[in-house]
């Protein structure tokens, strides 16, 4: 069986390999192990791209993104242990939520004003810094068991500005 045969080639291919060929075979033994070196070293860098680089990035950034996700399994297991634990805490009656809703946002100082709507509280808040924001939300969550619904926030140079809609009582 002939290398012909063996390579069933459409016609314009097969030309174009015919005519490489012959053009191969007329080079000068100088000339032909230049082009393969040139294709040895195209061949290399191929390689290089698209098999030996991304696997090499790959294992050099893998240590860093574990421990990157470690530290986020870590802050999930904290936020499931204290879902867990606000679960498990006795309900506060409507008079205790809002005794020590109102003692959060007193801290707050003239920055914030609490008004109580049946089941919910609205925050309006004017010059809030972050850290404020944060402490006053979490104290909210867990001292007086009220759940943000709503909130319409923005941050301004003097801190944020809006409101923060809360519910109260049992079903938060």
């Amino acid at each position: 069986m002939s290398a012909a045969s063996r390579l069933a080639l459409p016609a314009p291919l097969a030309t174009q390999w015919g005519a490489l060929r012959e053009r191969w075979r007329g080079l000068g033994e100088r000339d032909r192990r230049l082009a393969l070196l040139a294709l040895a070293v195209l061949g290399a860098f191929l390689l290089w791209t698209v098999a030996i680089q991304p696997a090499w990035r790959t294992l050099r950034d893998a240590p860093l993104q574990r421990d990157l996700l470690d530290l986020q399994l870590q802050e999930m297991r904290s936020l499931a242990a204290e879902a867990q634990q606000l679960r498990n805490s006795p309900a506060l009656s409507a008079e205790q939520s809002t005794a020590a809703l109102r003692a959060a946002s007193d801290r707050l100082g003239a920055k914030a004003r609490l008004v109580l709507q049946g089941e919910r509280a609205v925050l309006t808040l004017n010059g809030v810094s972050s850290a404020q924001l944060r402490e006053w939300l979490a104290e909210a969550r867990a001292g007086a068991r009220a759940r943000p619904v709503e909130a319409q926030l923005n941050r301004a140079a003097q801190g944020f500005n809006g409101s923060v809609v809360l519910s109260i009582g049992a079903g938060s």
